[in-house]
């Protein structure tokens, strides 16, 4: 992609607030089963979408977030269970209910256009009920708002990435449906474009009210754009709520490395604390004698600085990001080094003699089996 493609692709999203108003449904899984090839995908799966409320499915690859989108869209069967949209069944054994009469709109990873059909075509098909003298500018209002109406005669192989994404964004909510479905809607996408196309994404649902059911594998997306995160594992909700929620008070251990690397110190329970070579750390909940992990954030966990207080450490690794420090320090009695992010500080150098301090509101501590 040329520089000019690029700045094309950051600047020519439409105005806000143009997007059509749908009218937001619910969703709701109830105790749903799936079994693939022998294998549960998904076990008793329990989940709930309000009217207009975004939710983003997150989990690693085979936790069951794309069976889950698969049987909202009515393209996957299950096997026991059921599936409401505004209440009414259209999943459960034996019944299901085909997706172009579940008033939904998808959007998949590889977007799915029509080669065939130009970029105005491609947003018709989902209005074909319609008839083409209303189609026709709902189409073009779509295209408008996502920057692509000076495009429509184009066929969907002379469009960027990014553009392509803008397309299958277009042609989702043009039939203003209650409910969208998106499955990995960004990670084709160059990273230099990823941020503004995904917040451009999010305005355009928000504008439209749909309820919006997102898969993901990607925990800073979740947060990002969810009003609500389900964690998914093994086919169940390990956890769900806000993203502040669930990245400050994590279920367990798996969850916390989910969302970030993680510095680990095993201690023991003693006096409501817990000893560590960085100092004590309260334990509320843990009587003593109880064995734990102490796990450190590298962003907010623990800060370095040249000057005391704090414990002695040094700088064993040095990365610089925008605007951001990736230290690596070796502290006496802490088998790994400790992961630190924060803020650049150029007088901070690769084998420099430290100081750690903890910032306690941020260090979690989880039982060990």
């Amino acid at each position: 992609m040329t520089m000019t493609e690029s700045k094309g692709e950051l600047q020519g999203w439409g105005a806000r607030g143009t997007s059509g108003v749908s009218f937001a449904a619910t969703l709701q899984f109830d105790a749903v089963d799936v079994r693939l090839g022998g294998r549960v995908v998904l076990d008793r799966f329990d989940l709930t979408l309000q009217r207009g409320e975004i939710v983003c499915l997150l989990g690693e690859s085979g936790s069951g977030k794309s069976t889950a989108l698969r049987v909202a869209a009515g393209i996957q069967p299950v096997h026991g269970g059921s599936l409401r949209i505004n209440n009414e069944i259209v999943s459960a054994p034996g019944l299901l209910v085909p997706p172009d009469r579940r008033g939904i709109g998808l959007m998949f990873q590889d977007f799915a256009l029509f080669p065939h059909l130009t970029v105005l075509q491609n947003v018709l098909f989902g209005l074909r009920s319609l008839g083409r003298s209303a189609a026709l500018p709902q189409a073009r209002a779509a295209l408008l708002r996502v920057g692509l109406a000076d495009r429509e005669a184009d066929y969907p192989h002379m469009l960027s990435g990014g553009q392509q994404q803008r397309l299958a964004l277009a042609r989702s909510v043009a039939p203003r449906p209650g409910l969208l479905l998106l499955d990995e809607p960004f990670s084709s996408l160059d990273a230099r474009l990823r941020e503004t196309v995904r917040a451009e994404t999010l305005a355009v649902l928000r504008e439209t009210h749909a309820t919006s059911l997102i898969v993901t594998h990607d925990p800073e997306e979740a947060m990002v754009l969810g009003d609500r995160v389900a964690l998914l594992r093994k086919g169940r909700i390990a956890q769900i709520g806000t993203a502040a929620d669930i990245y400050r008070s994590p279920v367990d251990l798996a969850a916390a490395r989910f969302f970030s690397p993680l510095s680990e110190i095993e201690a023991v329970v003693s006096d409501g604390h817990a000893a560590t070579p960085l100092g004590p750390v309260a334990t509320p909940g843990f009587a003593d004698g109880a064995a734990v992990t102490v796990a450190i954030r590298p962003a907010g966990g623990a800060e370095i600085s040249g000057q005391g207080p704090g414990i002695a450490g040094r700088i064993v690794g040095k990365r610089d990001a925008i605007g951001v420090d990736i230290c690596e320090v070796k502290v006496a009695g802490i088998d790994n080094p400790v992961g630190v992010r924060q803020p650049s500080n150029a007088s901070l150098a690769l084998g420099q003699d430290v100081f750690v301090r903890l910032n306690r509101e941020h260090v979690l501590v989880f039982g060990r089996d």
